[in-house]
C-alpha cells in the first residue's frame, strides 16, 4: 500500500497496517524532520522493523531512480574461497583470509609465484574502479552468488560498496568498535540515519566494544615498551634538532657574509626554528596521537545527524538518554493493539505451602554453585523432574553452543509431534536473548527470580561508580532498571505476533512491589491486572487453565470486541487527514 505522512509518500509492503505501526512512522518522521535523535519502544511482534525501513527508505525513493541496499557480515559468511571458508570457526577463516590477502604476502608472491594468494581477491583488485555492484537489494547469499559470477571477493566488494549504498545492514560493532569502524564506517556521511534495532542492550554493547582484557604481564611489557619508545623519541628530537640547528647556523653565516641578513627587532624576536618544525622529527602517528584520541572519543550522537534507538523493551525509557548522554527530540513508548487479551502476565509470590517464592541471595539454600544447576539437581533428587517428564520432555541450556543448539532442535521436534517439552535457560544467555518461541513452541514462560547482575563484580562496581559520579544515576536505580529489562526480554520470547498468545509468570515476591513492577514495559503492565499481583501456585494454576481454555475458542480476527487492529489504505488516509495525534488504539 501507498499513503502519505505529511509531505512524504510511504511505500508499505503489505495491504494493511497496524495502528501502532502508523503512529511509529509518524514519530520517526518527526525525529528525521527535526534532524535529531529518537527513542522508540514498540512491543515485539508488531512489525517495528518493517515500519522503520518503510519510512526511512521512502525518503530517498522520491528523488532516486535506483537504490543500492546490501548486508555486510564477517568473512565466514561471505568468503567463497573453498580453501579458506572450510575452516571450523570465524577466527580461523579471518586468519586464513589474511594469509592470502595481506599486502606483504602479495608483494612476496610477485617475486615468488609459488606463494599462494586468493584468486578472488586478486581479480577484485585488478578490476579496480569497475568492481562495483549494480543497483539492487543484496542479501549475503546474493553477494556470494554475484562474487562467484564475477570472480570477485564478495567480502571486500561489500566493504567497498558500503560508502555508496543507500541502505546498509550490519551488526553494531561495525559502528561502535573503533578498530572496525575506522575501516568500514569512516566514510559514512553526517546526514546518514543510524538505526540500532533491538537496542535494549546498547549500553552493554558499547562497553564491550571499548573494553579489552589484559594480563599483568601484558601491562608490564607495555610499560617497558613505552619507556623505550619515550627514550627513542627524545633521541630523535635531539639528533634531528641538532642537525637542523647546524644547518640553520650555516645558512645564517652564509647570508651574513653576503650581506643579505636583515637585522631588526622583529626578525630577532621570531624563533629561529618554529616548534612545529622541531616536532616533525617525531613520527606522525606518535606526534598526532592526541588527534587520534579525539576522533576515537567523538560520540556517535555528534558524528551522525539522526540516531534511532528502538526495541520492544526500553522501559523505563527516560533512563537511556542519561546512560548514553544524549538528548532525543522524540521519546515515545507505544502499546499493542489486540483483537483479544492474548497476554496473561502474573506475579507468583507464594507456593502452595504459602511460603514466599524468591531467589533473593539471603533466601537461597546454597548460593555458591550455579543456581539453575542447583535447582535441576534438587528436582532430580526429589523426583520432581521424573514427574515432569511423564508429561513433558526436559531440555537444558548449557555453556556448550553445540549442546544447546541440539537441545533446541529436539525441543522443537517434541513440540511439533505433540509430546511437549520444557526448556530451562538462564537470563542474559543466548536462548533468552535471541531465540523466538513463537506459536506452539512457547505458551508459557516462567521468569524465576529477578535477574540482577553479580553486585560484587569489580567491573560492575566501577561502572556504578562512574554512573553515580558522572550522570547522578544511583546504584539501586540502575541495577533495578537493568534487571527488569532483562526480565521483560525473557518473557517477551513467547509473543512474536498478534496472532500468538502466551502466559508470563514472574515468580518472585519482589515483582509485587510497585518500584520493581513499574519498570516493566507498558505493553506488559497494561495486561497485568491487580488481581494477578500476589498469587500462590494454586491460584496461578487455576488462572492458567481458564486462560488457555479461552484462547482455544474461535474468535473473529477482524473486529472482535470492536477493536480495530488492522488499517486499510482508506483508514490511513482518514487518519492522515484527521491528524496523527488522534490515533487511539
Amino acid at each position: 500500500m501507498k499513503f502519505q505522512i505529511e509531505d512524504i509518500t510511504v511505500y508499505f509492503p503489505y495491504d494493511n497496517i497496524y495502528p501502532e505501526q502508523y503512529s511509529y512512522m509518524v514519530e520517526l518522521k518527526r525525529a528525521l524532520d527535526a534532524k535529531g535523535h529518537c527513542l522508540l519502544e514498540m512491543p515485539t511482534g508488531t512489525g517495528k522493523t518493517i515500519a522503520l525501513l518503510s519510512l526511512i527508505t521512502s525518503f530517498p525513493l522520491g528523488s532516486l531512480s535506483s537504490a543500492l541496499a546490501l548486508g555486510l557480515s564477517s568473512r565466514k559468511n561471505l568468503c567463497i574461497n573453498p580453501a579458506v571458508v572450510s575452516a571450523e570457526n570465524r577466527d580461523s577463516v579471518d586468519a586464513g583470509c589474511r594469509k592470502l590477502t595481506a599486502s606483504w604476502v602479495r608483494a612476496l608472491a610477485v617475486e615468488n609465484p609459488n606463494i599462494p594468494t586468493c584468486s578472488f581477491f586478486e581479480d577484485y583488485e585488478k578490476s579496480g574502479s569497475e568492481a562495483i555492484l549494480p543497483p539492487g537489494v543484496y542479501t549475503l547469499q546474493d553477494l556470494r552468488a554475484f562474487g562467484k559470477q564475477k570472480g570477485w571477493c564478495p567480502y571486500f566488494l561489500a566493504r567497498h560498496m558500503v560508502q555508496f549504498a543507500n541502505v546498509v545492514v550490519y551488526s553494531y560493532q561495525y559502528l561502535l568498535d573503533p578498530k572496525v569502524a575506522g575501516i568500514i564506517s569512516k566514510e559514512m556521511q553526517r546526514e546518514s540515519v543510524v538505526v540500532f534495532d533491538e537496542a535494549h542492550n546498547i549500553d552493554n554493547v558499547c562497553i564491550e566494544a571499548l573494553s579489552v582484557s589484559v594480563r599483568r604481564q601484558t601491562l608490564e611489557g607495555a610499560t617497558r615498551n613505552i619507556s623505550r619508545m619515550s627514550q627513542e623519541i627524545e633521541r630523535f628530537k635531539a639528533t634531528d634538532a641538532g642537525k637542523l640547528r647546524a644547518e640553520y647556523n650555516r645558512l645564517v653565516e652564509g647570508l651574513a657574509q653576503r650581506g643579505n641578513l636583515p637585522i631588526g627587532d622583529t626578525w630577532l624576536s621570531n624563533p629561529a626554528l618554529p616548534e612545529d618544525i622541531l616536532k616533525e622529527a617525531v613520527p606522525g602517528n606518535i606526534r598526532r596521537a592526541e588527534h587520534f584520541l579525539s576522533v576515537l572519543r567523538r560520540p556517535l550522537f555528534e558524528r551522525f545527524q539522526t540516531v534511532v534507538i528502538t526495541s520492544g523493551t526500553l522501559s523505563p525509557i527516560d533512563l537511556y538518554p542519561r546512560l548514553l548522554n544524549f538528548n532525543p527530540v522524540v521519546c515515545r513508548s507505544f502499546t499493542m493493539s489486540f483483537t483479544r487479551d492474548c497476554i496473561c502476565p502474573m506475579v507468583l509470590t507464594r507456593g502452595s505451602d504459602q511460603l514466599p517464592v524468591s531467589t533473593k541471595y539471603d533466601m537461597r539454600s546454597d548460593p555458591v554453585i550455579s543456581y539453575m544447576d542447583a535447582i535441576v539437581n534438587t528436582w532430580n533428587e526429589t523426583g520432581i523432574l521424573k514427574d515432569i517428564m511423564q508429561h513433558k520432555l526436559v531440555f537444558i541450556e548449557t555453556q556448550d553452543v553445540v549442546e544447546t543448539t541440539l537441545a533446541l532442535d529436539n525441543y522443537r521436534k517434541a513440540c511439533d509431534c505433540g509430546r511437549g517439552a520444557v526448556f530451562f535457560s538462564v537470563a542474559r544467555g543466548k536462548v533468552a536473548e535471541g531465540i523466538d518461541f513463537d506459536r506452539h513452541y512457547g505458551r508459557l514462560v516462567i521468569m524465576y527470580g529477578v535477574p540482577f547482575q553479580y553486585t560484587l563484580s569489580k567491573i560492575l562496581l566501577a561502572r556504578l561508580e562512574y554512573l553515580r559520579d558522572t550522570f547522578q544515576i544511583k546504584e539501586g536505580e540502575f541495577l533495578t532498571f537493568d534487571a527488569l529489562r532483562q526480565a521483560a526480554q525473557c518473557v517477551g520470547r513467547v509473543i512474536r505476533s498478534k496472532a500468538d498468545y502466551g502466559m508470563m509468570i514472574f515468580a518472585d515476591k519482589r515483582y509485587s512491589r510497585h518500584d520493581k513492577r513499574s519498570k516493566l514495559p507498558g505493553w506488559i503492565l497494561s495486561h497485568l491486572r491487580d488481581a494477578y499481583l500476589n498469587l500462590s501456585t494454586d491460584m496461578a494454576l487455576h488462572i492458567a487453565r481458564e486462560f488457555l481454555r479461552k484462547m482455544a475458542q474461535p474468535y473473529d480476527k477482524t473486529s472482535a470486541s470492536g477493536k480495530r487492529t488492522l488499517l486499510s489504505q482508506e483508514d490511513v488516509e482518514k487518519m492522515s487527514n484527521a491528524g496523527a495525534d488522534e490515533t487511539v488504539f
